[in-house]
């Protein structure tokens, strides 16, 4: 996978976007649970009341509170209130403190002085011990109605109250005052607020409208935090496409521009489906992980982390319930990728062979149907289709028990937390909020271990195509250009010269050229013909460079070949290949490939000397007539004279015949002869060919056999002096054509 990072650095703006969106992402996620619970504790439980310390309360309710304070206390509650009263306000601040509470224009009210945090934190904890001492003292004490039990909050307004405090013995009251001093902060937190509700409702506060205001507060912060989640996610999708999109169009450039550079020996070694499958499928993998993954990885321990934080702050004694749920996933993920894993990594090769299976299929129709084996190829491709097929479903279905487990795994974790949380909300050391906010803090670290595992899913099979796709990468065509190239001169005549030339294909046992010599010169025809496989279309293979020798040289006009840049060297040659090809568009694009900026009188030039002109000329669109994938819709002898002409346009020094005329009629091809020579008469021509009449006007023809050169002359010559080609000869004329 490392092999491919340099992909990655263009986009690596992308990247740290995709962290930024994605840690803003998770910072609003982990903060959305505890605006819930504030919600649920605060906006609920409470009544929407916020202060630990009220902000303002009558002066004799104070006093009362100061009875139930530790020395301490009592000194921070008397220094953080003070008499509220026109004469120590403004009269806006006085108008406005009236609003807000009514009953202070009777007098006798106090207000909290304290206005940096830290000296309202003091204050409120001083005035909740003391609500919590008050709160214990009132439990202890009898109803006043024999039979009845009346609750706290109802004794505190009771008119008896004073006279029952002032009757209390002192040992009970330093008892619940040092019960006080060692209660959680979340008890000292609900006893403030109910007692601050109670004396915020005997000034006149409206109770009702600052619990709505409150909600209706958090609810809007909820709401912005996720529109906020919402464009981050879009910014996130946007930089992982733009990402995973972006690396990929340049790997699929780079694998199609090194393979246009290979060789046939790189072709037979990749094959054909494979390459196409590492080109797609492959890079479609690497695609999925930098656009899917990459954010999957960061977001995930991200997320994890910063939950078990979360949830830690809002329970520690319950971290054993995510240590728990943490353990049983890691243990299922482990069972299930040691099972699924080893598939992963076959499911590319598996895709491979149905690929060829399919090629060959469809490329071989005509065949198959000639000689009615349809049924074996159906079974050949149900059988890879099948293997594939059966490793998916085997990794699928693995992949699929994950979330019946996970789903388990999360609801029963639910409700262990809902159990154990709530036997620590009796015993008042934990609040609903806090729960329901360390379930979905739960909930989102057991989705971390999921998406952790999908990442799982995704690398293995991403790494083995990014391997893949390395390879051929990596691999270097065996035709390469010198490293101290030589140039034409400005004016090439076209003679090519062997020099004692020996070729054997890589990794074969035997040579297949042995000692080749001649000379083509320019103005000539040079014809090569010998028995199949005796290495003619081979030999000429090698002079655009196709293969290189294996010893000996090849030059053109005295320099070799091998030290000519490979597109200076082609560009002096016009080919046309044993088999013709052309390519999807119309014929008019097909001979501009010799040529981008030939004009149309020269193309009809090219498909007249071609003898291509007499089909062309009557199809209804002429030169811009479409041609189907690979010329599918002509007929064999129409593709060669549309390759024929191809190669015409582009008006080189060397043209190379690749048995380029054996789909031609006699008449065709003598006319088609004819015409190339007036054509190519300064040109230099090479001419592979079965039909001695095709040849036999040749001022040079090699006889090839078994990769040696049995003869070289002209027709005559030869018939008298090459017992090989006087074999040929005589096999295909009679003795009046040889005469």
């Amino acid at each position: 996978m490392m092999k491919l990072k340099h992909y990655v650095k263009p986009y690596l703006g992308y990247v740290f976007a995709i962290i930024a969106l994605l840690f803003c992402q998770a910072v609003v996620d982990l903060n959305l649970p505890n605006l819930m619970s504030d919600i649920v504790n605060v906006g609920i439980q409470r009544g929407g009341i916020t202060d630990t310390a009220p902000e303002a309360i009558r002066a004799n309710a104070l006093d009362m509170m100061l009875y139930f304070a530790s020395p301490e206390d009592q000194a921070v509650m008397q220094s953080s209130y003070a008499p509220a009263d026109a004469q120590a306000m403004s009269e806006k601040e006085w108008n406005k403190f009236i609003e807000e509470w009514p009953a202070a224009e009777q007098g006798g009210v106090v207000y909290l002085t304290a206005v940096d945090a830290a000296a309202k934190q003091q204050a409120g904890q001083a005035f909740g011990r003391s609500c919590y001492a008050l709160s214990q003292m009132i439990q202890k004490m009898e109803s006043p109605v024999e039979g009845e039990q009346t609750a706290p909050m109802d004794l505190l307004q009771s008119d008896s109250l004073a006279p029952m405090l002032a009757a209390l013995p002192q040992d009970t009251l330093n008892e619940v005052i040092t019960a006080a001093a060692t209660a959680p902060d979340t008890m000292l937190e609900q006893m403030s607020a109910a007692f601050i509700k109670i004396f915020y409702t005997q000034l006149g506060a409206d109770m009702g409208s600052m619990q709505t205001g409150y909600i209706l507060r958090v609810g809007a912060k909820m709401l912005l935090m996720t529109l906020l989640l919402v464009m981050c996610a879009i910014g996130v999708g946007f930089c992982g496409c733009r990402l995973g999109t972006g690396a990929a169009r340049d790997i699929r450039r780079d694998i199609f521009v090194r393979v246009t550079g290979f060789t046939n020996n790189e072709y037979d070694r990749f094959g054909t489906a494979s390459l196409i499958t590492r080109s797609t499928n492959d890079v479609m993998q690497i695609q999925g992980l930098l656009s899917m993954g990459l954010r999957t990885m960061f977001y995930a321990p991200i997320i994890g982390i910063g939950g078990i934080f979360m949830a830690l702050s809002k329970s520690a004694g319950m971290a054993w319930i995510i240590a728990l749920a943490a353990v049983i996933i890691f243990g299922v993920i482990s069972v299930l990728f040691a099972v699924a894993v080893p598939r992963f990594k076959i499911m590319q090769k598996l895709v491979d062979r149905l690929n060829l299976v399919s090629r060959e299929n469809l490329s071989g129709m005509m065949v198959i149907r000639a000689f009615s084996n349809q049924k074996f190829e159906e079974e050949r491709f149900a059988k890879a289709n099948r293997v594939l097929a059966d490793n998916n479903l085997f990794v699928y279905r693995a992949m699929a028990t994950m979330m019946p487990v996970m789903m388990l795994v999360m609801n029963g974790v639910s409700l262990l937390i809902v159990w154990v949380g709530g036997q620590r909300i009796a015993a008042s050391t934990m609040q609903v909020g806090d729960m329901m906010a360390f379930i979905q803090y739960t909930m989102q670290i057991i989705m971390c271990f999921l998406l952790i595992s999908m990442v799982f899913v995704m690398v293995p099979r991403a790494v083995v195509s990014a391997n893949r796709i390395a390879e051929v990468l990596d691999t270097d065509s065996s035709v390469q250009d010198s490293d101290k190239p030589q140039h034409l001169p400005e004016t090439v005549k076209g003679e090519i010269q062997f020099h004692d030339v020996t070729f054997r294909y890589e990794g074969a046992d035997e040579n297949v050229l042995e000692h080749v010599s001649f000379t083509a010169k320019p103005g000539e025809t040079t014809a090569f013909i010998g028995s199949t496989g005796s290495g003619k279309s081979t030999l000429v293979n090698l002079i655009p460079r196709f293969y290189d020798v294996t010893e000996g040289s090849i030059t053109l006009d005295g320099v070799d070949i091998r030290n000519l840049p490979q597109t200076e060297l082609r560009s002096k040659i016009g080919y046309v290949p044993q088999k013709g090809v052309l390519f999807s568009g119309d014929i008019a694009s097909n001979l501009r490939l010799g040529d981008e900026q030939a004009t149309e009188a020269t193309l009809r030039d090219a498909i007249e000397t071609a003898q291509a002109a007499e089909f062309v000329d009557v199809l209804p669109e002429g030169l811009e007539t479409s041609i189907s994938q690979g010329g599918t819709n002509v007929s064999g002898g129409q593709r060669q004279r549309l390759s024929i002409a191809r190669a015409l346009v582009k008006d080189a020094p060397v043209f190379i015949f690749d048995d380029t005329f054996s789909a031609l009629d006699f008449k065709t091809d003598a006319k088609l002869r004819a015409a190339l020579k007036e054509r190519t008469a300064d040109a230099t021509m090479l001419i592979v060919a079965q039909r001695v009449s095709t040849i036999m006007h040749a001022e040079q023809i090699v006889v090839l056999d078994e990769g040696r050169v049995a003869g070289m002359g002209t027709h005559e010559e030869l018939l008298k002096n090459c017992k090989t080609y006087r074999e040929i000869a005589e096999s295909q004329l009679s003795k009046e054509e040889l005469a």
